[in-house]
């Protein structure tokens, strides 16, 4: 998996970080136990999800617990960092201030932001690499009344780097939506799909004007990548 997760966002971007201002991060966790990984495109899911739950949460916004935190992430650079637990490493994640989302067979905390380099004891020890996730069968087609986070085909990534990505993917169509929208979405449990765009649909997706992620090119894909257009019927 990867650490990577410095968007450049198209359409909503953020301001850059304060000379001399320590760099926030979000932590995502996934729950990867050897005997029953998720799926890969549940995994994907539930992580944009959990985006956008922490996004939405009281204690995010105005003078919510989290809400500073969650400020001096959002403007700047929204990184992602996303890391595997399994067995007691999960049930020290989960004693965490923070919010499991639960996908069909997913599970991923997501914790309030924290300094780059000051990571809670009970994540900074979890690994970044060495899993990685498969589907064992290919997702149906998406629902196309439903919001997308369509994937760049022509892109190869880990699952830790996808989940990055398609949370960016996620959060840049929260910014993007109007105050209704977002209640609407919100209230019906975020729902979303993540795909792989077929080829022949890619450029259109890149120039339709939906909000559109180009990586900063830290691991795994070269600067400037788009990495993840995120198609919510509300933004078409």
């Amino acid at each position: 998996m990867s650490q990577d997760q410095d968007p450049t966002p198209v359409n909503t971007a953020p301001a850059r970080p304060t000379a001399g201002a320590p760099e926030y991060v979000l932590p995502l966790v996934v729950r990867i136990e050897r005997a029953a990984p998720p799926p890969r495109t549940d995994a994907l899911q539930t992580s944009a999800r959990a985006v956008l739950v922490m996004l939405a949460d009281e204690r995010s916004v105005g003078d919510g617990e989290w809400a500073q935190a969650m400020r001096d992430w959002q403007d700047a650079r929204i990184r992602k960092v996303v890391r595997r637990a399994r067995g007691a490493e999960w049930r020290r994640a989960e004693a965490l201030p923070g919010i499991t989302v639960t996908g069909k067979a997913a599970e991923v905390r997501v914790f309030p932001p924290v300094p780059l380099d000051g990571w809670p004891k009970g994540l900074a020890r979890l690994q970044v690499s060495g899993t990685d996730l498969d589907d064992p069968e290919a997702p149906v087609d998406a629902d196309p009344s439903a919001p997308v986070l369509w994937l760049n085909p022509d892109l190869e990534m880990s699952a830790g780097k996808a989940m990055a990505q398609t949370g960016h993917g996620a959060q840049l169509a929260w910014w993007a939506l109007p105050a209704g929208e977002r209640a609407a979405w919100r209230d019906a449990g975020f729902p979303l799909a993540v795909r792989t765009a077929d080829p022949a649909d890619w450029r259109r997706l890149t120039t339709s004007g939906l909000p559109t992620v180009r990586d900063a090119g830290f691991t795994e894909v070269a600067p400037g990548s788009c990495t993840v257009v995120a198609d919510h019927p509300a933004l078409r």
